[in-house]
């Protein structure tokens, strides 16, 4: 069987695909077993379901930085500017998703990979007006100009480089790349390979990382692949038996009424969780069998469920998607979406909760490779311009490791991961946690069309006050675990019912209702 694997990738891809019908016909998925082929010379470049759902988002919003992929990095020292833009170039000839574009070809949306070129990094420097106490807000207003830039897929490049000048040892290093070829574990493999890439040029050596086994487009050719030879069919029907045929749309309390079309406007609360809250979540999970991740799902669905009413309640979760070895230096659009489904009964503990939770998201895990665009297209929900399909908020848990706000540094220069205000927002809210050495983070991110700030600001107080009572009580219900802070407590049973009078005692019944 070895020998016949290592011998398929000689054949032409009209062979390969009679090769896989053959073995299909024993239970053999040939795309499952054999390493990702390399595609043939002047072989059709199809996208890839997910490429697919970016260009329809792309053609309803063009002018849309919703989908953009940003990093901001501070580079403190003595930059050589010459080695940034070698290295610049290098990635750009290494990963071909850098120089790819897209095109319409007799009715049918295809990639094109364009020769290698040299991709200037553009360079602006302080202004008179921006420099001393006016910095930071310049820095602010200068970063977000560049994410907020739109792209053109049909013309592209779909990634550019910009170089803000604060001093001579101080620049901050701007990436951004259109969600079509890349994805958040792609800036991370672009900024260590931009990195190791200009340490290497400024020791005087040609230092390029081990080559790649494949391009983006060879991946995308694979997966159209397997999941032709039975792959879609034999994961469909594990998420059609889980979301069943109705689908739900989760209705929150909302300050706006929701437009007619989307406008991914958005804005980012930070929600500090104390150090002691953190520490206790990460033993209660411990003692639960299950990870962090799974127990600040639990918590969030519960808070959602809380807030809507609604027992089922169903989050977007995206997963990196690089289960094969071939992928996981590459850039492009890997990230898949799965929907987690909660079916909560206010009765039931937070315990059973999170088993239910655990075993939701196991399944989910062994079920992980369908394109959420095929799933979609199978549930078939009803369209609407104003959300998205099969779920409206969204849930992504990052450990360490996978973390963008690791700090990278070099001799000579030192390199930090930079924020920023985030204006968009892809989804109605999206609870962004980090599990870290020094704790735990989380942000929300809103719809400003829908939430006014004090509302998310009230949410998200509530849901660190919900994370206290499951500390404190996993085993009560649901429906009784506390939302309101101790403020808020204090407001309600105190300073509202705070209604004592003082009357003249020599006054009498009839004068004081006078």
């Amino acid at each position: 069987m070895q020998q016949l694997i290592e011998s398929v990738g000689a054949l032409s891809p009209e062979k390969r695909k009679a090769l896989a019908i053959l073995l299909s016909q024993k239970g053999i998925n040939l795309y499952g077993i054999a390493p990702i082929f390399r595609r043939a010379a002047g072989e059709p470049l199809r996208l890839s379901y997910a490429q697919e759902r970016q260009w329809f988002l792309w053609q309803l919003e063009p002018d849309s930085a919703a989908y953009h992929i940003p990093t901001a990095l501070r580079l403190r020292g003595q930059l050589d500017r010459s080695a940034l833009q070698r290295s610049f170039d290098a990635l750009v000839v290494r990963h071909e998703t850098l120089r790819t574009g897209f095109v319409r070809e007799q009715e049918q949306l295809l990639q094109v990979v364009h020769e290698p070129f040299s991709l200037p990094i553009a360079v602006k420097a302080v202004p008179a007006d921006g420099a001393g106490a006016g910095l930071d807000a310049w820095l602010k207003a200068a970063i977000e100009q560049e994410i907020s830039e739109v792209f053109d897929l049909m013309q592209g490049p779909l990634v550019r480089a910009t170089l803000l000048q604060v001093a001579e040892d101080d620049h901050v290093l701007v990436l951004v790349q259109h969600h079509i070829v890349s994805d958040g574990a792609s800036m991370q493999v672009m900024v260590e390979e931009l990195i190791e890439v200009y340490a290497g040029c400024c020791r005087g050596e040609v230092s390029v990382p081990a080559a790649l086994p494949i391009q983006y487009a060879d991946y995308a050719q694979w997966q159209r692949s397997w999941m032709d030879a039975g792959e879609r069919e034999r994961q469909l029907a594990y998420w059609v038996e889980q979301l069943g045929g109705e689908q739900p749309v989760l209705e929150l309390p909302l300050d706006h009424p929701r437009p007619a079309v989307q406008s991914y406007r958005g804005a980012r609360l930070d929600v500090p969780v104390p150090a002691a809250l953190g520490k206790a979540l990460q033993a209660l999970a411990r003692r639960e069998g299950a990870t962090l991740y799974m127990l600040l799902l639990a918590s969030f669905q519960t808070l959602l469920h809380r807030y809507s009413g609604q027992r089922d309640v169903r989050v977007g979760v995206p997963i990196a998607n690089r289960n094969r070895a071939e992928t996981e230096r590459l850039i492009g659009f890997f990230v898949n979406t799965q929907v987690l489904h909660a079916r909560i009964d206010s009765r039931s503990t937070f315990r059973d909760l999170l088993q239910q939770v655990k075993t939701v998201a196991l399944g989910a895990q062994e079920h992980q490779d369908l394109p959420f665009e095929q799933l979609v297209e199978a549930l078939a929900p009803a369209r609407s311009l104003s959300r998205s399909p099969l779920f409206q908020v969204m849930f992504n848990h990052q450990t360490a490791a996978r973390s963008s706000e690791q700090v990278l540094q070099l001799p000579g220069l030192s390199v930090e991961s930079m924020a920023w205000d985030s204006r968009t927002a892809q989804f109605d809210l999206t609870m962004d946690t980090h599990e870290s050495a020094d704790g735990v983070h989380a942000s929300l991110t809103y719809a400003t069309d829908l939430f006014e700030p004090g509302r998310i600001e009230r949410m998200a107080q509530h849901w660190l006050a919900l994370l206290q009572g499951i500390v404190d009580a996993p085993d009560r219900a649901v429906g009784e675990l506390a939302l309101l802070s101790a403020a808020e407590q204090q407001m309600i049973l105190q300073d509202w019912n705070s209604t004592s009078e003082t009357y003249p005692l020599d006054a009498s019944v009839q004068q004081l209702i006078e």
